[in-house]
Formats: structure tokens, sequence, C-alpha cells
């Protein structure tokens, strides 16, 4: 087994200055040390720019600083496609410029890759990380969500497609999984028609079909909860509905363009379509609907575990 693979490391900014630097420490404190870290500028104009440079600069062998022509901004699909496409490593990971790794992480994701050869990806849980503020309020915030799935478990496609259609478990955050580079390149990366909400699943969705998955037992990223992160913003002004529908639409297409035929995604790709051309829960508030959420979650969980020991 070879357990000195080379990790592709992407962090795409988009004026990242308050973080950016907290997300490359976090990759330099990492145990597993054969790594390249590539800097991908969207755009950037309040100085983070000037800090992956100065980073670029100080460690060429371990960092490379790329941009768009002209300092564009193109979105984060393109950028993401940006890295991928100068990527060396065996392996490619995600790091979002305003969340952090814990130090193992690489170090037991290369390790499951390595020991299951027919795995492209792996990917764990992840710390929702609402305690960075350090305020009173934020500390008992924190939480892990339920991953819903058998852990230390080899899923075959197209099984995992069920995360994103709302059952079966938590999605993988984008700092939470490592793929193989050649799968990435295999399915075309990411999807440039869908840059702004939803662009990860849209790529999840494509793995999830190409690549049997393995789900592991750690928990080695933490994502920081931000009232200004895009997503939080969507769920305010309700762009996260109009969002859905757009990935919804393209995963129809999609599956249909892949010939996949498999009765029970079809009926709860039916049925989440269903529920989103209804938007009366989108008008409710913000914490009202994640507070739902949580519950169906947990309910969900326990009606699991029950038939699981009842039987």
């Amino acid at each position: 087994m070879n357990s000195n693979s080379l990790v592709s490391i992407i962090i795409i900014f988009l004026n990242g200055k308050q973080f950016i630097q907290e997300a490359i420490e976090s990759i330099f404190a990492q145990t597993y040390e054969n790594w390249e870290l590539l800097l991908v500028d969207d755009g950037s104009a309040d100085g983070s720019t000037l800090i992956a440079h100065e980073y670029g600069k100080k460690y060429p062998e371990k960092i490379r600083y790329l941009e768009h022509e002209g300092h564009q901004n193109c979105g984060k699909s393109t950028s993401r496609n940006l890295g991928i496409y100068n990527a060396r490593g065996k392996y490619v990971a995600f790091l979002d410029a305003d969340d952090v790794w814990l130090p193992k992480k690489l170090e037991k994701q290369v390790a499951i890759l390595e020991s299951n050869p027919q795995a492209g990806m792996v990917y764990g849980n992840t710390l929702y990380w609402y305690s960075w503020t350090g305020k009173a309020e934020d500390k008992q915030r924190d939480y892990i969500p339920i991953l819903g799935l058998q852990p230390n478990t080899l899923m075959q496609p197209p099984s995992l497609l069920q995360l994103l259609l709302g059952s079966g478990g938590a999605v993988p955050c984008i700092c939470s999984f490592l793929v193989k580079r050649e799968i990435l390149e295999d399915i075309g990366g990411f999807e440039e028609s869908i840059q702004h909400l939803y662009e990860d699943q849209v790529l999840l969705a494509k793995i999830f079909l190409k690549t049997p998955v393995f789900v592991e037992d750690g928990c080695w990223e933490k994502y920081r909860q931000r009232n200004d992160s895009s997503w939080h913003i969507s769920m305010h002004t309700g762009e996260d509905y109009h969002a859905s529908l757009i990935f919804l639409n393209w995963l129809k297409n999609y599956l249909a363009k892949q010939d996949v035929q498999d009765v029970e995604i079809e009926q709860a790709l039916e049925k989440k379509m269903c529920s989103y051309r209804n938007p009366i829960r989108y008008k409710m508030p913000i914490h009202i609907r994640h507070f739902l959420g949580r519950i169906k979650e947990v309910f969900k969980s326990i009606l699991k575990l029950t038939f699981s020991t009842s039987g």
C-alpha cells in the first residue's frame, strides 16, 4: 500500500481575507505531509489576493496561486474546475476559505482510500461550527448532524443519491470528502452552468453515480456558520428555493442522460420535486424551518433504530 500519495487541496476564495489564513494554517497542521495547495482567486478585492501571493512566495514547493484571466469573478464551479485542471495529486480535497480541517483529516482519509481501492471517494461527518465567534450564546450551538448511514461501509452507486433527495442521512459537506482525481476528470468536474448554490450537490450526484464511496465514522472538519454566508443569505431571501428547483431539474435530466433505471430514486426525486412546487414552507422563518428539519432528522433516526433492533 502506498501511503504517501500526493493530495491536491483546492481553496477557492472571493474576498476571504478574514478567515483564509486560518484555513491555510489548518492545512499546514496536517499530520499527512505530502500535499499541494492550489489557491484559486475568484476576483478578490479585499486583500486576500495579497495573502495568497505571500503564501505562494513563501512556500513555492507547496502552494500555487491561480486566478482567472483578467482577475475575473467566474463563480465557484469554474474556480474549482481551474483547481482540478491544475492538480497533480492522486487525490483531491476541497476546503472553503472560511472553514478548517482537524490535523488528522488527510492522514485518516488517505489511508482509507489506499486500503479500499474500489472506493473513488471517502467522506465522514462534519462539525457545524458556531462557537468560532467566542460568544457565550454560540458555545452550545455546535453540532454534528446525524450521519444516517452505517459508518465504515462501502456504498455502491447509485444508493447515495438518496442523500441528495432528503432521505438516508446528512449530505456531505464539500470540505468533508477526499476523492480520486481521475474520478473528477472522468465526470467532467463541476457543472459550470450551476455556479452559486447547490454546485456541490451537483458534483456529488455525478460522483455517487460513478463510483463506490466509503462512508467513514470520522469527523475531521469545522464548517463555519456565518450569517453573511451565501447559503445563509439564500435561506433568508428565498433564493435557495429557486436554486433547489434548478438542481432537481438538472438531476432529473442528468439521470435520463445517464440512463439510470432505479425506481426508488425516481420516486424520491418526484416526491422531492412535488414538495418544492409548493413554496409555502419557504415562507416560514428560517429558525423554524431549521428546527423542523432537525426534528424530522431525529425522528427518522429513531424509526431506523427501532426497526433495526426489533428485526
